[in-house]
């Protein structure tokens, strides 16, 4: 069996909860370098994907790149247009960035 080598200058009340606070300073740790930084990137993309208007260029989950052409708010969807006269309907959920322009 393994014990932790615990100071001497500790009280035994002390010593009891030690391993308690160890794992309170872990979940802290995870908490800001984990969990903390990911819900901060989902609430940026939720916010990108309700702001999303038409003549908007944007980049899918599977790599498409397009024009937002017509947002169908009902079904949650988009029409994106991917090149002249060729449009897909996409899930809003779907768009995950924002295409840069690209110079030709």
């Amino acid at each position: 069996m393994v014990t932790l080598a615990m100071p001497m200058f500790l009280s035994g009340n002390m010593r009891e909860f030690m391993p308690v606070l160890f794992w309170i300073l872990i979940f802290v740790v995870f908490y800001l370098f984990f969990i903390r930084p990911q819900k901060k990137k989902q609430n940026e993309l939720r916010n990108f994907r309700n702001s999303i208007s038409v003549g908007q260029n944007v980049v899918t989950a599977g790599g498409i790149y397009g024009v937002v052409k017509q947002i169908d708010e009902a079904d949650n969807a988009l029409m994106i247009e991917v090149a002249n006269g060729v449009r897909i309907k996409v899930d809003r959920n779907s768009v995950y960035s924002q295409a840069q322009p690209t110079q030709a």
